[in-house]
């Protein structure tokens, strides 16, 4: 218990004050609840006395007033402190979280990775900012409760306080043994809950295959066994507990009856009075209520503690060194010094040598598989290079910080991607500063503007999830029109047109020439068209550099090139 606390106060970061003042307060409230036994008190000693005062009452009522009102305006701030705390703390967290992820290397996501921090970020943390408001309300504050009550009894008198004391030992011993068996099963709980995600966000990945090869409801036997995994280790962890919750029952009721049997003796043998006994045998009905509810929180406490763990999991995600300072470039040219790169053993890039001066095209080309994509993420700075450097404008990208230096590159995929927002701020998107004139001029010039208005609400028209209401051509010159208004003095092109109908392939060209003008531009091709007015065209294989040099040049040499091209000649002109 101790240990998941801990982790609970680490994880609190700059919420440990609200929680270190709940608990504060918590002990107020623990004071004025013990107000109302002293008011039942008054009132039987009032009932016993005979002699028709009414003073016993009159303080009996004010003691009632006094925790009524002490214990509604303590457990208001309490609560409000301890569940602000439990919200802002997951919140900060995810912020945390979102800032590493900018710095984690891209190579690290894949299927698994993405489910495992989806499911981190969704499920895992809603268990915990909803979890840790029960734990942190019914079991510190049960517990401080139950410690003032106890003391109070032990004043009160030491022997029936003595029997609280032993109970409370017993059902906190079984309540223990309860949290042991909740360590061994709760991160199997953990576990197939974050499974279970992964396998739902592969399944809605794929639900177009699964439609296209007609498998509905046959194609989903990883999801079914990820429910019934998860739907098993729930249930093992609550029949585990069902033998301690009984233990607890008994435990707490043996003590209750042991309080009154006790207090009924002392007053037999005349070592107590009636209105002591009376007063026992009440106390013996409420006394263990704040501990019992402290007890119940406590095996919630270890699904909080494994939470938490699967949380720190994600800070061992690889990180990239990004401090680094903000540079001025005088001069947008690139430069490759021995380049060697791997994903993991298999080498993709080797020592690689390459020169693209200012304000010049350079396309990249080369069988698939041959690093092309690669090196143009390397100069983003995607992933780190294993040896040898690479220079934008004459200082290497480690020495730029990570905003300094996307700053300087626009980037084109074929893959676009748009947020679920307006046209607008997804063009925005690459200069949050820029006005309503400045989107509309980069939309004229990625020739997206004359579709744009044709929407129902032009400009402000929201764009689903991934662009999925607008053509490929269309998201297309959306995202060349955000590089366009980010204006990078560097622009890399990772096979832009690869996908584009002939219909909108004319367009996209037009938009492409208006983003690269005055630009250094490095791009990844295989049309034509495209590629035969480059400054340099460099041709990889195997990570290597195998032909360099301008169009003409390359198809004269007869090699990989001009075979190239050859294909890719036969494969344009052939019609049906």
């Amino acid at each position: 218990m101790i240990n998941a606390l801990r982790k609970i106060w680490k994880f609190a970061g700059k919420e440990k004050r609200k929680i270190n003042e709940s608990l504060v307060i918590s002990f107020v409230y623990a004071v004025f609840h013990m107000f109302q036994i002293v008011a039942v008190y008054y009132v039987l000693l009032g009932i016993f006395q005979r002699n028709n005062s009414l003073r016993p009452g009159l303080i009996a009522l004010i003691f009632l007033i006094i925790s009524i009102i002490g214990r509604t305006v303590s457990s208001y701030f309490s609560q409000l402190k301890q569940t602000h705390a439990s919200y802002h703390m997951t919140a900060d967290k995810r912020i945390d979280i979102g800032n590493r992820i900018k710095s984690v290397p891209m190579g690290y996501f894949n299927d698994n990775s993405q489910g495992q921090v989806v499911g981190v970020m969704t499920t895992i943390m809603s268990d915990i900012e909803n979890t840790i408001p029960i734990v942190l309300i019914n079991m510190l504050s049960g517990l401080i409760n139950a410690i003032v009550f106890t003391l109070m009894i032990l004043i009160y008198d030491w022997r029936i306080g003595a029997v609280v004391l032993i109970a409370s030992i017993l059902y906190l011993y079984v309540t223990s043994l309860m949290e042991r068996q909740s360590a061994k099963l709760t991160p199997k709980r953990q576990m197939s809950q974050t499974k279970l995600v992964e396998t739902i966000l592969e399944h809605i990945k794929g639900m177009h295959i699964i439609k296209a090869f007609n498998l509905t409801g046959k194609g989903d036997e990883k999801v079914r066994e990820a429910i019934k995994e998860n739907k098993k280790a729930n249930m093992n962890i609550e029949k585990s507990f069902t033998p301690y919750n009984m233990m607890q029952e008994a435990v707490l009721r043996i003590g209750s009856v042991s309080i009154g049997i006790l207090a009924i003796y002392l007053y037999f043998n005349n070592e107590m009075s009636i209105v002591n006994t009376l007063m026992a045998i009440i106390i013996s009905f409420m006394v263990f209520a704040q501990i019992e509810s402290a007890g119940s929180s406590m095996a919630v406490l270890r699904v909080v503690s494994s939470s938490i763990d699967q949380v720190a999991e994600l800070n061992t995600m690889p990180q990239l060194d990004i401090r680094g300072q903000s540079f001025e470039i005088k001069e947008a040219n690139i430069e490759f010094r021995n380049v060697d790169f791997s994903y993991g053993e298999k080498k993709i890039i080797k020592n690689l040598s390459l020169m693209i001066e200012e304000k010049t095209t350079t396309a990249i080309v080369g069988p698939s598989g041959s690093g092309k994509t690669t090196l143009c993420n390397l100069i983003a700075r995607f992933w780190d290079v294993d040896s040898g450097e690479i220079l934008v404008g004459g200082k290497n990208v480690k020495e730029y910080s990570l905003d300094s230096l996307m700053d300087k590159i626009s980037m084109v995929f074929q893959k676009v991607y748009l947020f679920e927002d307006t046209i607008e701020n997804n063009i925005k998107f690459g200069n949050k500063n820029a006005s309503y004139d400045d989107v509309v001029e980069a939309a004229k010039k990625a020739c997206c503007h004359d579709f744009i208005i044709k929407l129902p609400n032009g400009y402000q028209t929201m764009i689903g999830e991934g662009g999925a209401n607008l053509s490929g051509g269309e998201k297309q010159r959306i995202s060349i029109a955000r590089a366009i208004i980010k204006n990078s003095p560097i622009v890399i092109l990772d096979e832009a047109t690869a996908n584009v109908d002939p219909e909108n392939e004319d367009k996209l060209q037009i938009a492409i020439e208006s983003l690269t003008q005055e630009k250094t531009v490095i791009m990844i091709a295989h049309r034509l068209k495209t590629i035969k007015n480059a400054d340099q065209i460099i041709v990889l294989d195997k990570g290597e550099i195998v032909e360099q040099g301008k169009h003409e040049k390359l198809i004269d040499k007869k090699g990989l090139y001009s075979d190239f091209i050859k294909i890719r000649s036969e494969a344009e002109s052939w019609k049906l």
